[in-house]
């Protein structure tokens, strides 16, 4: 396909979820290009898409030491603009394995069922 984008997963190497997306995505014979999310995280065009598509409540990492230190309420108080901005500034903060399909569609987390929906995949078996 002349012009198609690969598939985009931002990662860290160290959280479980990613490394289950990405040996998932191998067994169907899919190779993104694996960004590592802390050392380049997604820019702030692809976090305004994927705001536009999940909205707020999906980019954000609540689990992560990142968000705690800011402190939910701090979080809940940005508007979308200085929320984009701290997402794009600490990797840590966006919610992971956050995937960019060849068509631009986004996902964040990992839930087989969406990811084989997004991707227009069969379960194995």
């Amino acid at each position: 396909m002349a012009g198609a984008r690969p598939l985009k997963l931002y990662s860290y190497s160290r959280c479980s979820t990613c490394r289950k997306a990405i040996a998932w995505l191998a067994a169907r014979e899919l190779q993104p290009e694996i960004l590592d999310i802390t050392e380049q995280p997604p820019s702030p065009a692809e976090l305004e898409q994927a705001l536009a598509q999940l909205g707020r409540q999906r980019l954000f990492n609540t689990s992560g030491q990142s968000y705690r230190a800011l402190g939910a309420a701090a979080v809940q108080a940005l508007n979308d603009q200085a929320a984009l901005a701290a997402l794009a500034a600490d990797g840590k903060l966006i919610k992971r394995p956050f995937l960019i399909t060849d068509a631009g569609r986004i996902l964040t987390g990992f839930k087989e069922p969406e990811w084989a929906a997004l991707l227009d995949l069969q379960a194995p078996g």
